[in-house]
């Protein structure tokens, strides 16, 4: 790896824990500079950019997400034990994350762009409508092996996947719920159970 590339490496990874921290908002050339002690002109001819750091941030923030949560998934079985170890993955990485101290950085990302026009805003957009549809894929997988229900609404059940989720971040980081996680997984199984098809549940 060059000296240069060594350099972009270093930027991202303290742009990550920065942005974890902080926000997305909160990620800026002065002060990222300032954290790696080097000049603004030096980090800035990395990015070229504010927008651009951010982007690259969220990229580099996706592919992780992806690698950690998805990547593992997708070897287990199709249907659900795919999805049950996505749903495994998915907690773990938004309890038990060392390089991101402040938590995702994509879920943050979400609520302080949601009102801001832009290339970041819609970069954010892209990867989560992606996600979105790459969750309803392992569902309709789930529904063809004869784990759910035919006649399943899989973009519904994505949706409050999702939202089970992003209530573990609420309650485990905002409210110190000691019990966020099992309240999770207890939200989890109940979403399960009423989409398992009657031969599922008389297994």
């Amino acid at each position: 790896m060059s000296k240069g590339a060594e350099t972009k490496e270093a930027i991202i990874r303290e742009a990550l824990k920065t942005a974890s921290v902080e926000g997305i908002d909160g990620l800026t050339i002065g002060n990222l500079a300032t954290k790696l002690k080097m000049s603004k002109s030096g980090l800035f001819a990395h990015f070229g950019s504010k927008e651009a750091l951010q982007e690259a941030v969220m990229d580099t923030a996706a592919r992780r997400f992806l690698d950690a949560v998805w990547v593992p998934a997708k070897a287990e079985p199709r249907g659900l034990p795919r999805l049950r170890a996505l749903y495994r993955n998915w907690q773990e990485w938004m309890l038990h994350n060392p390089d991101l101290p402040g938590g995702c950085v994509l879920t943050s990302a979400a609520t302080a762009l949601d009102d801001k026009p832009g290339p970041v805003r819609d970069r954010l957009v892209s990867m989560q409508k992606e996600w979105q549809a790459t969750i309803a894929k392992a569902i309709e997988l789930a529904v063809r092996e004869g784990h759910f229900r035919a006649d399943l609404d899989c973009e519904q059940f994505a949706f409050e996947l999702n939202g089970i989720l992003l209530n573990l971040t609420f309650h485990q980081r905002l409210l110190r719920d000691r019990q966020a996680a099992e309240r999770c997984s207890t939200a989890f199984e109940a979403l399960v159970s009423r989409a398992a098809s009657r031969t599922a549940q008389a297994a």
